[in-house]
């Protein structure tokens, strides 16, 4: 978590590095309004009293000359983000400016702020849980509107309450088993066997449910994966390229042209879709082709979308076997588009897929509109409550896990006291995603994601 005291004023520059019209520089801590004040002064030259969630036009002084003229906002506890007393200045944007009120924080007794500090305070004070915590981490990182609706959900606790409503179940249930230990010598059962059963096996599958969304949460975050398959030469990277509105990947006549994937992103009604090109699918002896040929497969396994390409010059009979090879590397929930290529070549009569004309931008948009379409209709169902953490993911498993052995331990007809273990192992896992159950090990994982100044 750091080196510095928790009780130490803490300021550092909010806004990304360089030089703008604006950057903020927070303040946070005990000392916060007495250092901001000692520093300020109104433009008449009088004193400064800084007033709770009042914005304040003052000048900044450097001993008795002026460095700059500001808006000083404060905040007092708990009603700040950090959830002590924060005092934020909006400076003109001049590095010397920034760095120089730094410098004059710091000799009034403030520090440096450490990564993700600010936000650590806020999880300790009991501003945010530290899923809320990480959500923060998200909406800066936030590329689209379906990623960034995801991270603001997240920070408001939505996530959090289902959390919350688990854990609490987790605790009835282990409160049961218990209960029954404290008497175990009067051989009472205050929870009917196969109720508890359906109560754990109820839990399991709410669990289940959660770690089952990481694919889709993971997808939204980071773009949704969409796959470029078909044979050589069957145009992949020229569509490739004309989804990107850019020559990104090399188009060539000669067959087995692309040996590796390639991987772009692009956005469309603000959802990001991340293209992958892959290597034509053909038997080869060409061991490059063929590293290309086993990647194409590892992309196929990743992706929520394919789009299967077809040359409508080449007998449709033929591209049958294509989708059959397909369907035996796919899973039964990745959507599928056909998409016929090269139509500006000759005349298809086929009444299946999409046709195109890549290289003229002849059914681009239609692809396009197919994949968000797609997106709304089948992947974001509920982007409410999502696993989008790696680190949530993981402790999810760790609770089914336990959970999976409760329901063992319950078949095989094991004592209260035995089942209690793994119960207890289940909360534990849980309360690491909120932080109920947290070391510094995690947290310091955790914030040290975080920019200074966050």
């Amino acid at each position: 978590m750091g080196k510095g005291n928790i009780k130490d004023t803490i300021c550092a520059v909010s806004t990304p590095t360089g030089v703008g019209g604006i950057a903020v520089i927070r303040l946070s801590g005990m000392e916060a309004k007495r250092m901001a004040e000692s520093c300020l002064k109104t433009p008449s030259n009088k004193s400064v009293i800084l007033k709770n969630r009042n914005a304040k036009f003052v000048v900044f002084y450097d001993g008795d000359a002026m460095l700059d003229e500001l808006v000083a906002t404060y905040f007092a506890a708990p009603h700040s983000y950090t959830g002590e007393d924060v005092v934020e200045f909006s400076c003109h944007g001049s590095t010397y400016i920034q760095q120089r009120i730094l410098q004059i924080l710091i000799g009034f007794g403030a520090r440096l702020a450490e990564a993700g500090e600010f936000t650590l305070r806020a999880f300790l004070n009991g501003r945010l849980d530290l899923s809320q915590a990480e959500a923060v981490a998200d909406l800066i990182d936030s590329q689209s509107q379906i990623a960034h609706h995801l991270a603001v959900s997240q920070m408001r606790g939505g996530y959090a309450k289902e959390l919350e409503q688990l854990r609490q179940e987790l605790i009835d249930t282990t409160a049961l088993l218990e209960l029954e230990l404290d008497f175990s010598e009067e051989d009472l059962e205050f929870a009917n066997r196969e109720r508890l059963m359906d109560m754990v096996v109820e839990l399991y599958s709410k669990v289940k449910r959660l770690s089952d969304s990481f694919q889709t949460g993971n997808a939204i975050k980071n773009g949704i994966p969409v796959a470029i398959v078909g044979r050589p030469n069957v145009g992949k990277s020229t569509l490739l390229n004309a989804l990107l509105n850019e020559d990104r990947a090399i188009v060539s006549d000669t067959p087995g042209t692309t040996r590796d994937t390639i991987e772009d992103s692009f956005f469309v009604d603000g959802i990001e879709f991340r293209i992958i090109d892959t290597a034509g699918l053909r038997d080869s002896d060409d061991p490059l082709e063929k590293m290309g040929i086993e990647r194409t497969y590892k992309a196929l396994e990743k992706s929520s979308i394919i789009l299967l390409l077809h040359d409508s010059q080449l007998p449709f009979e033929e591209f049958k076997d294509d989708i059959e090879a397909l369907a035996n590397h796919c899973h039964i929930d990745k959507t599928i588009l056909l998409v016929h290529t090269k139509c500006d070549l000759c005349k298809p009569d086929i009444d299946r897929g999409l046709m195109t004309a890549a290289k003229n931008g002849k059914g681009v948009e239609e692809i396009k509109r197919f994949l968000v379409k797609t997106v709304r209709e089948k992947i974001l169902k509920n982007t409410d409550v999502l696993l989008t953490n790696a680190r949530h993911y993981e402790a999810m498993n760790k609770v089914l896990a336990a959970l999976y052995e409760v329901r063992k331990g319950m078949e095989a007809d094991l004592t209260p006291d035995l089942l209690v273990i793994d119960m207890r192992d289940a909360l534990y896992h849980l309360g690491t995603i909120t932080g109920k159950v947290s070391s510094d090990d995690v947290l310091s994982s955790v914030f040290s994601r975080f920019c200074v100044g966050k």
